[in-house]
């Protein structure tokens, strides 16, 4: 679903909900929800673009959320790649550089610290839609990345997906991808975009990203589905709960009779489905909640 569309069915639904929610019986103590991570043996943490937003990274959604003249969703596709590589590696060069200079934030770190002090005796998994890799920076371990990686590449011919750190990814790139709302278009030639070094290969990298269109990798939906039904407690956070699949995981453990506490700088069309609610901003609520 194209990110504008998305918008359009937040601004329709929130004001809706707004009053179910403030006026449900979800609980925001802290204390409360501790015994609950206290006895659950499984636990999933489901994050989206609102943690890695309080790093400093654009969501590219909503007011100003264009890079140059374009929108995301409109680079983030397949066919957007086959008609302009070097535009799309351009602003991917400009996410992979912004994602390098943030650091992970108090939310990240207060994730990766609780599984450090509890993942002996329990099974913790991060699940993220993001693709900055801050939870791995942070110390996250079980860690299952929805929608990919900034920082790994997949052959177009050979399918081969590398980890790839380098900046810039190559040459052509340097001091490329400025978002600068008067460049159009993109003059690097395909020929000195980053290519496959396999023999008998060559063939042109695209980043490892699930674009539009494009359906989940099946072992890591599969991996995903699994943690979803088998956790006792779902907590979610800086995600809206609008970008499918993910939307369904924790309405779906909801329903099951996991418990589910939702962390976010306000509410979603999801949170009336939850037990808990936790406002502000991730860095600022998970410490309290995740605290020994």
């Amino acid at each position: 679903m194209c990110l504008s569309l998305l918008k359009t069915l937040n601004q329709r639904v929130i004001p809706c909900y707004i009053n179910k929610v403030m006026s449900s019986r979800q609980s925001s103590d802290f204390s409360k929800f501790r015994v609950a991570l206290k006895s659950a043996k499984e636990i999933v943490i489901l994050s989206g673009a609102g943690i890695s937003a309080e790093s400093g990274i654009p969501t590219f959604r909503g007011a100003g959320g264009l890079w140059r003249k374009y929108q995301a969703s409109a680079l983030a596709t397949p066919g957007a790649f086959r008609e302009s590589p070097s535009l799309v590696w351009e602003f991917y060069h400009y996410r992979r550089e912004v994602a390098a200079k943030a650091k992970p934030n108090a939310g990240h770190f207060a994730i990766a610290k609780f599984e450090d002090n509890h993942g002996s005796q329990k099974k913790i998994t991060v699940i993220t839609q993001n693709v900055d890799g801050l939870h791995a920076r942070a110390g996250t371990k079980r860690l299952i990345e929805l929608h990919g990686n900034l920082y790994k590449t997949r052959c177009t011919k050979c399918k081969e997906v590398l980890v790839n750190n380098d900046s810039p990814i190559c040459e052509a790139l340097a001091n490329r991808g400025a978002p600068d709302s008067n460049m159009v278009g993109s003059d690097i030639p395909v020929k000195l975009l980053p290519h496959c070094k396999k023999a008998h290969c060559g063939a042109l990298l695209r980043p490892h990203i699930v674009w539009f269109g494009e359906s989940l990798e099946h072992d890591i939906l599969e991996a995903a589905e699994h943690a979803m039904s088998t956790c006792d407690v779902c907590l979610v956070v800086g995600t809206s709960s609008v970008v499918y699949p993910a939307a369904m995981f924790a309405p779906q453990a909801a329903l099951r009779g996991a418990i589910v506490a939702e962390f976010n700088i306000e509410p979603t069309p999801a949170t009336p489905d939850f037990h808990f609610y936790f406002e502000g901003p991730c860095g600022t609520t998970l410490p309290q909640a995740l605290a020994d």
